[in-house]
């Protein structure tokens, strides 16, 4: 009897501190970021891999989430859907860039507003927008650029 108490009592303290942990997890991960905002989006000529739940970022702060992401049947743009948390209010003239968080990959839609008075109203559109660079077109060019250097030269 009495080691099925102390079983029992270990039992609870690892699922207090299993809860502890919890918590903190959905503190840190600003997970409640995004929900009872409104609804911004974007049109990209490419989203290089952009996915519903992705971060939206300004200036490094997470300050919203891709909702989602579709295809527009008449010009083929992808259009991106983010919720932005309602304590951010983004001007008109407001630019949407997709960026990698590193080398190894990890994509985030990074918002960089203007100056314009004038705000985007929930529903609206961000009329500025830049597709990520892609790698290996860069690195082909450079190989490229360097043979035709090495060609000029000989």
């Amino acid at each position: 009897m009495k080691r099925s108490l102390v079983e029992t009592v270990l039992g609870a303290v690892v699922l207090l501190v299993a809860g502890i942990f919890l918590v903190f997890s959905y503190d840190k991960g600003n997970v409640g970021v995004g929900n009872g905002g409104y609804e911004v989006m974007a049109d990209f000529s490419g989203i290089g891999g952009l996915a519903p739940g992705d971060a939206v970022q300004i200036s490094g702060v997470k300050v919203g989430t891709v909702t989602a992401v579709d295809l527009l049947p008449g010009s083929y743009l992808a259009r991106v859907h983010m919720s932005i948390g309602s304590d951010f209010q983004l001007p008109t003239d407001t630019a949407a860039l997709i960026s990698s968080e590193s080398l190894l990959g990890g994509l985030y839609l990074a918002l960089e507003p203007g100056a314009e008075e004038d705000l985007i109203p929930s529903g609206g559109r961000i009329q500025y927008t830049q597709a990520p660079q892609n790698l290996e077109q860069l690195l082909g060019q450079f190989i490229f650029s360097m043979q035709d250097n090495d060609e000029g030269t000989q």
